[in-house]
């Protein structure tokens, strides 16, 4: 065997997360170049809570302009309806719902999931076939762990497990801690919606971030290393 090191990961890759979604025109409308301005892997279209045509519509007017950019199109939730909207695949909410997904997606469709509130089931959900995990999203009452505490997790996946790990940043600062920790992709969303200056600054901002992140984490391999001692 040789001792060579193994190839530096990839630089991480923006994962774009939507308003909830009632009224898509404008959102439409501002999609494309926002996904034109920066590195956008994917997009995690949240629907609002309607009926089912309406929310298949919903879908269905958001796979081509997503998929023509060179991204893929994941809905939260909604499992059922994603093959039906021409979506490319579904984030879900736990390990419950991953395994009750996973029929319906694989082998075609990306199954993602969140809410791996520990270590033991974050390796459950890599050992079911996950696509993804995602640490740090807030959960149903707004609690999340700590900024530390995620680039952590991040850093403990990376480094043990195949799988692509995900860091949802809720600022630019927790984008560029997440890439410098080993997240494959960084999940942004509401801080880049809410940018006085509107979001493609914003996301433009953030994709610099994490690629001087990555620069960096190449640079120096063990970027906490120094803290371990």
């Amino acid at each position: 065997m040789s001792n060579k090191p193994p190839p530096p990961r990839p630089a991480p890759r923006l994962y774009l997360a939507t308003p909830v979604v009632d009224d898509p025109a404008a959102l439409l409308a501002e999609l494309p170049g926002l996904l034109a301005a920066a590195d956008v892997a994917a997009v995690l279209l949240r629907l609002k809570e309607t009926d089912q045509r309406t929310m298949i519509t919903r879908i269905k007017s958001f796979a081509p302009p997503v998929q023509k950019a060179g991204a893929a199109l994941l809905v939260e939730g909604h499992a059922e309806l994603v093959a039906r909207g021409g979506a490319d695949g579904a984030h879900l909410p736990g390990i419950a719902a991953l395994k009750e997904a996973l029929p319906s997606l694989k082998p075609d469709r990306i199954a993602g999931v969140g809410g791996l509130t520990t270590r033991h089931h974050s390796m459950d959900a890599g050992e079911l076939g996950a696509d993804y995990l995602l640490f740090g999203e807030p959960d149903a009452k707004g609690q999340r762990p700590s900024a530390q505490a995620i680039a952590e997790r991040l850093d403990w996946w990376a480094e043990l497990f195949e799988p692509p790990c995900v860091g949802f940043a809720m600022s630019l600062e927790e984008a560029h801690d997440f890439a410098l920790s080993g997240a494959d992709f960084v999940l942004v969303g509401d801080f880049v919606w809410s940018d006085p200056r509107g979001p493609k600054a914003a996301l433009i901002e953030v994709d610099a971030a994490i690629k001087k992140a990555h620069a960096t984490a190449i640079a120096s391999p063990d970027p906490a290393g120094s803290e371990h001692g």
